[in-house]
């Protein structure tokens, strides 16, 4: 088995006796005529190939890539030019936002890692209207080597990350399009790589409406996630990264500061799972109309 077509075969041994398949040359049509939905797990040029034409043939496609998240076409442009449009019956995947849109989708656009964490975190408080998107939204976010990817760069070196943490894609991240989206707010987003394999935490500084009270937080987080699965809030105990490795959960923790209407959201999520392939299996539970914890629990 090889994990690309640059890379000679190998054994897998963390596969044995879990998966027994073959690996096969990409057919579309063997493909379309062979399954209900597809997951597609290729760059985004390669997504915004495939995804029509399985579409047309009538297979439900979840898309990990970030072909099309974007709605805006100037937008999409921008950071996803081989998009040209979205596909009818598309839908933004973040689960728990999102559910009815999902269960009917031709095509779910799995959200990306950083995105998930933030809108997970601030998607309550706007819907709720205690966040004050006027003032605008600072993320500062720490991922592991992992969430830049699986091509070797002297930025994800070992001898280059081991002790270090470093600033990139300042003003320049795609992921920032999906949170303003999304929000409706303006975001500074400043993630940072720090040395560990795999794992997410944001730390999250907003303002909130005068007058808005800590009971009032509490309950806009309770009502929307007291019967979600798969986030858990820590409220006053923040999270951390080892809480939610390897697993689909999203912790959210926060203090607000009334005074001066300051609201500092902790979130952790494994970037793997809950921000990639554990959310993607989440919206075929919730397209299917399978228990949403299958396979995840």
């Amino acid at each position: 088995m090889s994990s690309s077509a640059e890379s000679a075969a190998r054994p897998m041994p963390r596969l044995s006796r879990v998966w027994d398949g073959q690996i096969e040359p990409l057919s579309e049509a063997r493909l379309a005529a062979s399954v209900d939905v597809a997951f597609l797990a290729v760059p985004e040029k390669a997504a915004a190939m495939l995804a029509p034409p399985l579409i047309d043939k009538g297979v439900r496609v979840i898309d990990l890539s970030g072909a099309f998240r974007i709605r805006n076409a100037d937008a999409r442009a921008r950071w996803y030019p081989d998009t040209a449009t979205l596909p009818s019956g598309s839908a933004y995947g973040l689960t728990e936002h999102y559910k009815d849109d999902v269960r009917s989708a031709a095509l779910v656009a799995n959200p990306g890692c950083y995105p998930t964490a933030a809108l997970l975190s601030l998607l309550p408080l706007a819907k709720a209207g205690l966040l004050d998107a006027d003032a605008g939204v600072v993320i500062d976010a720490k991922s592991g080597i992992s969430g830049a990817g699986r091509v070797p760069s002297d930025r994800t070196h070992f001898s280059e990350n081991h002790g270090s943490v470093a600033a990139y894609g300042v003003f320049g991240h795609r992921h920032v399009a999906e949170m303003e989206q999304e929000l409706g707010a303006s975001v500074t987003f400043v993630p940072h790589l720090v040395p560990l394999d795999r794992g997410i935490l944001e730390t999250i500084y907003a303002k909130v409406q005068s007058g808005t009270t800590a009971e009032q937080i509490a309950d806009a987080f309770t009502a929307a996630y007291a019967h979600e699965p798969f986030v858990r809030l820590t409220g006053d105990a923040l999270p951390e990264i080892k809480h939610v490795a390897y697993t689909n959960f999203c912790d959210i923790g926060w203090r607000l500061e009334p005074g001066t209407r300051r609201i500092v959201i902790v979130t952790c999520l494994d970037n793997l799972v809950k921000g990639a392939a554990g959310q993607a299996l989440q919206n075929l539970n919730v397209a299917c109309g399978f228990d949403e914890r299958t396979a995840l629990l």
